[in-house]
């Protein structure tokens, strides 16, 4: 079989392999979000490493999100790799197939998940996170523009999958609660978490009046003030603790004169 036709079956849409990569092999297009999907793969790391660290046994721990062990937490970032490669696949196909079969199914599926053997676990997330390399290197430069619509029912473009599943495991690698932590996030990815809170609490007409103060921006700390709403309360703290407390994980090193942290709606 020729060089292109071993492409094409391989679903790889280009001409002639770059130097120094191998025939047929998938890559990333060229209009793909690479700095979302960097952040996601590194995210997976950050993530497994976690998971490597975390005996069987501390598998059936809590984990910071209430209600939820550890092997809930697994399983989550496992089926949601799944979840979002089916959105990969309807932007490649132009057949619709969404994040779950039923409003139910998520839910339904973690928890079964959690009930799986450790082994069995830990190779749910990599084999799902395998499915979504694939999916996401076997979409062309007109694909990755194509429209789908996440589990809630919001209109995205197949490109925003990268940065949806960049969010699932950095905090989830976090939720584990043995060795994630904000602080180890990347700047850009702190600011973004931030932007994200505030515009759910936006889409659902939330009344918040915050004023945060990052104290670790350029011209911290007014230049970097972030007015919510009236602005009413002020909270300083290093953008990783603000992140931190938006997300709902917890209060950690910040301040708020006069009035103590208030209470906010929560993210998702």
């Amino acid at each position: 079989m020729n060089a292109p036709a071993e492409g094409r079956l391989l679903g790889v849409e280009q001409a002639a392999p770059r130097a120094g990569q191998r025939d047929g092999a998938r890559y990333d297009s060229a209009n793909a979000p690479a700095d979302d999907l960097l952040l996601a793969r590194r995210g997976t790391a950050y993530f497994r490493r976690g998971l490597d660290e975390l005996s069987d046994a501390d598998l059936d721990g809590p984990s910071l999100l209430p209600g939820w062990s550890r092997r809930h937490v697994v399983a989550h970032v496992g089926y949601n790799a799944w979840a979002l490669a089916h959105l990969t696949t309807w932007a490649r196909t132009g057949v619709e197939e969404p994040m779950y079969g039923s409003p139910t199914e998520r839910d339904e599926q973690i928890a079964l998940g959690a009930t799986l053997p450790a082994r069995a676990l830990r190779n749910l997330v990599d084999h799902s996170v395998t499915r979504l390399n694939v999916e996401w290197r076997d979409l062309t430069d007109e694909q990755w523009d194509a429209p789908v619509r996440t589990f809630h029912g919001r209109k995205i473009t197949a490109r925003e999958t990268a940065y949806m599943r960049a969010k699932e495991v950095w905090i989830h690698a976090v939720d584990l609660d043995n060795l994630g932590s904000f602080r180890d996030f990347p700047p850009a990815l702190l600011d973004r978490l931030i932007a994200d809170v505030i515009a759910a609490w936006a889409r659902r007409g939330e009344s918040v009046d915050l004023t945060l103060l990052p104290t670790d921006r350029p011209g911290a700390p007014d230049r970097g003030a972030i007015v919510v709403g009236s602005g009413a309360v002020t909270v300083t703290g290093a953008s990783a603790d603000l992140a931190r407390w938006l997300t709902g994980r917890g209060a950690r090193r910040l301040g708020s004169p006069g009035t103590g942290l208030p209470d906010i709606p929560v993210w998702l």
